[in-house]
């Protein structure tokens, strides 16, 4: 399947809502055990910090080459300002939400020798009238826009969802979702949910061989009237639920570093892509693509075009 051009993509903008955050990273060497718990020492000899959450997500979008609005709400503090600063470097269109009340959510992930050996979350939710004025400024924020990405991490971002469903599905914009949680039900009439094995199972229970998977996947799409389903599998690839069945893609053969993030990029491929005008089931083989390009690298990471085109 051919894919899109440069050109198209820089033409669409992809709105992306959800729970944006800041991933701070700690490397150091690990050279001894602590004497006070069986617990590795690490000294700490660099930090980073990167765009996490949904606006990872919204960063993949710009990195492939299409435009990106994010819509999201931080906590009055300084890890607040930190995403901003870091957002502002990032080309994407801010419309951030402030609430005093609210602890900016970081995670932390120490590394040493290359491996994550702990990550620490610090958040808490915004409060209700933080959350009403961000729903009236993404019906404001809508016509501009040729996609429409949900990026729920469960931090109570999303708490006026069906609403914004409603009103983008009115637009004939695609809705696409990255879930969390045991109740889809709050993402019904959407374009496409992007689950990953132990997020479907927590949803639909386990599945005894695919013709099982099949029936499960299929009832809960209708269910929720989906126009698809799509389950991300790692190793396993992709299946795609839709009314014409299912379709697998296979997974891209290549060395698996990390896999922070992945999601984050195929689910922001595929809103770039059918922004462009592209089907799901064209625009899948290229997500796929990405979502195998950017676990060989480390943390959450993006892929541009060219990686993407090669």
């Amino acid at each position: 399947m051919t894919l899109c051009s440069s050109d198209q993509l820089k033409r669409t903008q992809v709105l992306v809502v959800g729970d944006v955050m800041l991933d701070r990273y700690w490397y150091g060497a690990v050279d001894r055990i602590s004497p006070e718990a069986p617990v590795p020492v690490v000294r700490v000899t660099r930090e980073e910090e990167r765009l996490g959450g949904c606006g990872n997500v919204a960063f993949n979008v710009v990195s492939l080459g299409a435009q990106a609005s994010l819509l999201s709400v931080v906590g009055d503090d300084d890890n607040g300002q930190r995403v901003r600063r870091l957002l502002d470097a990032s080309g994407i269109q801010t419309h951030l939400g402030s609430d005093p009340q609210l602890q900016t959510t970081v995670k932390l992930r120490i590394i040493g020798r290359q491996q994550q050996l702990l990550r620490a979350d610090f958040e808490s939710e915004p409060r209700s009238e933080v959350l009403a004025s961000q729903t009236r400024q993404f019906h404001t924020l809508l016509p501009q826009h040729q996609a429409v990405l949900f990026s729920d991490y469960g931090k109570g971002g999303l708490t006026h969802i069906a609403d914004m469903i409603a009103a983008a599905r009115a637009a004939k914009l695609p809705v696409l979702i990255d879930p969390k949680g045991s109740d889809y039900s709050r993402y019904a009439g959407a374009t496409v949910i992007t689950p990953n094995r132990a997020e479907l199972q927590q949803v639909i229970g386990r599945w005894h061989d695919e013709a099982h998977l099949l029936q499960m996947a299929q009832a809960l799409r209708q269910d929720l009237k989906l126009d698809a389903l799509l389950l991300t599998r790692s190793e396993e690839g992709m299946s795609l639920f839709d009314a014409q069945g299912v379709l697998h893609v296979p997974a891209v053969a290549r060395e698996v570093f990390d896999v922070t993030g992945a999601g984050d990029t195929v689910i922001a491929t595929l809103a770039s892509l059918m922004g462009v005008g592209m089907s799901m089931r064209e625009a899948l083989p290229w997500a796929n693509k990405a979502g195998g390009i950017v676990v060989g690298k480390f943390g959450t990471a993006s892929v541009n075009f060219q990686e993407l085109s090669a």
